[in-house]
C-alpha cells in the first residue's frame, strides 16, 4: 500500500463516496480516502488513471501529479456570482427589465453552481445521492418554476458554505501538519576526523554525529562530547531547555541551543522516539471514534430519508389537501437542501483532530480519536506508584545523627558505591557539605551491608542485621522504630561499640503529584486509586501525601489486573504506569496511559503516552478531551436542530430555498468555528 497526498478534499461525505467508488476498482478493496489528513492510501498495482478519474468528479487531485497551484476558481466564481446577483437586483428594480435581470441571475447561478451541477448530474445517472445531487435537483427545480433569484441565492450561499467548510478543515490540517515538520532531514556524520552530510535514514547505531548550535539532533543518542542546553519541546512538550553533557541521553528532533555536541546514535531514525511520535500522530488522525462511525452510518440512511420526505412534501398537500402544486413543489426543493448531511458529518472530525493536535503539542500522544473520546469519559484513574506518583529513585526522607562523625563516615563508605541506596546517602551527605575522607578495606556483607576502615577504626553500614549486638539505647530504638513505621528503608551506621546515626530512605514522591491529583478531581475524575507492589505501610504513606482517594499495596502484576477489573464495575477506568509489570493492567483498563520514559512494552501497550515523564499535563489532557466530547454533542445538536427548525417551517409553508441553504450553511459554519475553539486551549 502506498500513501498519496491529495488536494481539494473539503467534504467529509464526499470523501466517503470517493472511497466507496475507488474500492470498487480492481485491487481497490483496501483503498482508504483519509479526509482528516487529506491523503489516499492505494495498492501500488492499481490503475492510477482510473483513480484520478474518480477523484476528478469532486475536483480532487493527486499532489504528486505535479500540477502547479492555479487560481482559486471557487473564490473567483463567487466574486463573479455576487457581482452578477447585485447587477440583477439593480436591473430588476431600477431598469424594470425582467429579461436582463434573469440573464444576470443565470450568470450568478452558473458561476457558483456549475461544478455542483455537473457532479449532481453524474450522480443522478448512477442513482447516487449526496449533497451535490440534492443541490442539482433544487437548482433545476427552482429554475423550472421560474425562481431565478432563489436559484442564484442558493448557488451563492452554497459556494460560500463550501469555501468556509474547506477553510475550517484546512486550518485543522495545517495545525496538525506543523507538528510533522519537526523531523530533521540530514545529519553531519563524523568519520575519521572529517564530517559528511548524510540522510537521517542512512544513520546506523554507534555512528557519531556533530550537532552545531541551532541544529536538530538527528536521532536518539548519547552525548559523548560537549555541553549544551537542548530544547526538547518537539518531543516532550516542555518549553524550558534541558542541560545536556557527556553521558546524557538526547532525543532526535530536539534542538541544540548552544555550543557543540558530539552525539553517539543509539537508535536508527525509524526506531527513534520522534519517528514513533510522528507515526502515532498520523495514525491517530484517521482513526474513527465511535461517534464518527455512528454519524457516518447515520448519514447513509439520512439522505435517502430526506429524499422521501421531500417527495411527500411535494405530493401530499396537493393530492390530499388541495394545495398548490407549484408552491409545494418549491417547499419540497427546500427540504432537499435542508437535508444536506455535511454539517452533521463535520460535527466530529475537526474537533477530534484539533484535540489530538493540542495534546501532541503538550507532549501527550493520543494514539487515536477513539482514545481521546474515551479519556473524556473516564471516571476512575488508577496509578502505579513507582515512577508515576514517585520518581522511582531512593531518597533520604529523614535522618538522625547520634554522633558527630555520622555523616563523614557514611560518605566515606558509600561514595564509591553504585547501589541506589548508596547514591541516596551520598546525595544527602553532599547536600550537607560533609567533609570528604577516604575509607579502606571496604567489604560487602551479603544481605546486611558493608564494613570498612575509616581513620583506622572499623565501621559498619547497612540494615539492622549489620550492627549485630551493638548496644542500642531506648532513644535510638525509638527513632529507628518510628522511621520503620513510616514505611521507610533503614540504613544504619555503627562503630564496634555504638550506633552513629540512621538514614530513613524512601522513593521520592514527585513534587507535583499532590497538585495533579487535586486538579484531576476538579476536572471531574470521581476517584483516584494507587496500585503498588510495595508494602501496604509504604503505600499508605504515599497515598496520604499525594491525596489519592484509595490505595492497594503488596500487589503482584496479576493482582493489579484484578483490581482494575474490579474498578471497571464502578465506571470507566484509566490505568497509568511505566514498568513492564504494568503492561497487563494497562491493557485491561478502558484506557492505558504510559509514562514516556517507561519501558517500551508499557508504551506499546498504552493508548496514551505522556512524553514528559511526569503527570503535569494530564489534567489539561482530561479537560481537552472533555471539551472535545462536549463540543461534538453541541455540534450534533446544532446541525440537527437547525435542520429540524427549517423543516418545521414547511408546515405553514414558510420554508424558502434561501432559508434552507442558510440553515445548512449556518450549521456548517457554527460546527466548524466551535470545533476550532479547541485549538485555542494552548493560548490560555
Amino acid at each position: 500500500m502506498k500513501e498519496h497526498k491529495i488536494t481539494g478534499l473539503s467534504c467529509g461525505h464526499c470523501a466517503l463516496k470517493l472511497e466507496e467508488q475507488i474500492q470498487q476498482l480492481p485491487g481497490g478493496e483496501r483503498a482508504k480516502v483519509q479526509f482528516n489528513s487529506s491523503k489516499i492510501v492505494l495498492d501500488e498495482q492499481m490503475d492510477m488513471d482510473s483513480v484520478r478519474s474518480i477523484l476528478s468528479t469532486e475536483n480532487v487531485r493527486l499532489e504528486s501529479d505535479g500540477e502547479p497551484t492555479g487560481p482559486n476558481w471557487l473564490m473567483i466564481g463567487l466574486y463573479v456570482s455576487v457581482a452578477s446577483f447585485i447587477a440583477a437586483l439593480v436591473t430588476e428594480h431600477m431598469l424594470n427589465s425582467t429579461y436582463v435581470s434573469i440573464a444576470f441571475f443565470a450568470v450568478a447561478t452558473i458561476s457558483s453552481g456549475y461544478s455542483t451541477f455537473l457532479k449532481g448530474l453524474r450522480n443522478l445517472t448512477k442513482l447516487k445521492f449526496d449533497i451535490n445531487t440534492l443541490m442539482t435537483v433544487a437548482l433545476v427545480g427552482a429554475v423550472a418554476i421560474g425562481e431565478w433569484k432563489e436559484a442564484a441565492l442558493v448557488a451563492i450561499l452554497f459556494g460560500i458554505n463550501e469555501l468556509l467548510e474547506s477553510y475550517g478543515m484546512e486550518k485543522a490540517r495545517r495545525s496538525m501538519e506543523s507538528l510533522l515538520k519537526v523531523a530533521p532531514k540530514e545529519a553531519l556524520l563524523l568519520r575519521d576526523g572529517k564530517t559528511e552530510v548524510i540522510s537521517i535514514e542512512e544513520l546506523a547505531i554507534d555512528d557519531v554525529v556533530l550537532v552545531k548550535t541551532g541544529q536538530k539532533i538527528p536521532s536518539d543518542g548519547v552525548v559523548v562530547y560537549g555541553k549544551s542546553s537542548v530544547n526538547e519541546a518537539a518531543i516532550t512538550g516542555e518549553s524550558l531547555p534541558v542541560e545536556k553533557e557527556c553521558g546524557e541521553p538526547v532525543f532526535g528532533g530536539s534542538i541544540n541551543n548552544e555550543g557543540l555536541l558530539h552525539v553517539k546514535i543509539t537508535k536508527t531514525y525509524n526506531q527513534s522516539a520522534l519517528s514513533k511520535i510522528l507515526a502515532l500522530v498520523q495514525e491517530a488522525q484517521e482513526s474513527k471514534t465511535p461517534t464518527e462511525l455512528f454519524i457516518n452510518r447515520f448519514a447513509n440512511y439520512y439522505t435517502p430519508i430526506i429524499m422521501i420526505v421531500s417527495a411527500l412534501v411535494m405530493l401530499v398537500p396537493p393530492l390530499l389537501f388541495n394545495g398548490q402544486w407549484g408552491e409545494w413543489f418549491y417547499q419540497g426543493l427546500a427540504v432537499l437542501i435542508v437535508g444536506c448531511p455535511c454539517a452533521l458529518i463535520l460535527s466530529s472530525p475537526i474537533a477530534i483532530l484539533s484535540g489530538i493536535t493540542v495534546n501532541a503539542r503538550n507532549g501527550i500522544l493520543i494514539k487515536g480519536g477513539a482514545y481521546l473520546e474515551q479519556l473524556g469519559k473516564i471516571d476512575v484513574i488508577a496509578f502505579d506508584k513507582t515512577g508515576t506518583l514517585t520518581l522511582g529513585e531512593p531518597h533520604v526522607v529523614a535522618d538522625q545523627a547520634f554522633h558527630p562523625d555520622f555523616y563523614k563516615v557514611a560518605y566515606a563508605i558509600e561514595k564509591s558505591s553504585s547501589h541506589p541506596l548508596a547514591k541516596a546517602v551520598v546525595a544527602k551527605c553532599r547536600e550537607m557539605e560533609t567533609e570528604e575522607i577516604e575509607a579502606d578495606e571496604i567489604t560487602t556483607v551479603s544481605g546486611q551491608g558493608i564494613t570498612a576502615v575509616v581513620d583506622q577504626k572499623v565501621f559498619r553500614l547497612g540494615n539492622e542485621k549489620i550492627i549485630g549486638k551493638t548496644h542500642t539505647s531506648e532513644d535510638v530504638k525509638g527513632v529507628i522504630d518510628r522511621f520503620k513505621e513510616e514505611g521507610n528503608t533503614i540504613v544504619l551506621v555503627a562503630s564496634e561499640t555504638e550506633i552513629l546515626g540512621v538514614f530513613a530512605i524512601a522513593d521520592e514522591i514527585r513534587k507535583e503529584s499532590h497538585h495533579i491529583i487535586s486538579m484531576l478531581h476538579k476536572k471531574g475524575i470521581k476517584e483516584t486509586v494507587m496500585l503498588t507492589g510495595d508494602h501496604p505501610t509504604v503505600a499508605e504513606k504515599v497515598a496520604k501525601m499525594t491525596g489519592v482517594s484509595s490505595f492497594f499495596g503488596g500487589l503482584l502484576p496479576e493482582d493489579k489486573v484484578n483490581q482494575v477489573k474490579s474498578l471497571k464495575k464502578h465506571g470507566k477506568v484509566a490505568m497509568i504506569g511505566d514498568g513492564i509489570n504494568d503492561a497487563p493492567a494497562l491493557a485491561t483498563a478502558d484506557l492505558g496511559i504510559a509514562m514516556g520514559k517507561g519501558t517500551d512494552s508499557a508504551i506499546e501497550t498504552a493508548d496514551i503516552v505522556l512524553m514528559q515523564d511526569h503527570l503535569g499535563k494530564l489534567p489539561d489532557a482530561v479537560q481537552v478531551s472533555r471539551n472535545v466530547n462536549r463540543i461534538i454533542k453541541w455540534n450534533i445538536g446544532l446541525s440537527l436542530g437547525l435542520k429540524l427548525l427549517a423543516l418545521l417551517l414547511t408546515i405553514p409553508g414558510w420554508l424558502t430555498l434561501w432559508i434552507a441553504i442558510l440553515s445548512d450553511m449556518g450549521a456548517t459554519i457554527l460546527v466548524t468555528l466551535i470545533s476550532l475553539t479547541v485549538l485555542l486551549h494552548n493560548r490560555k
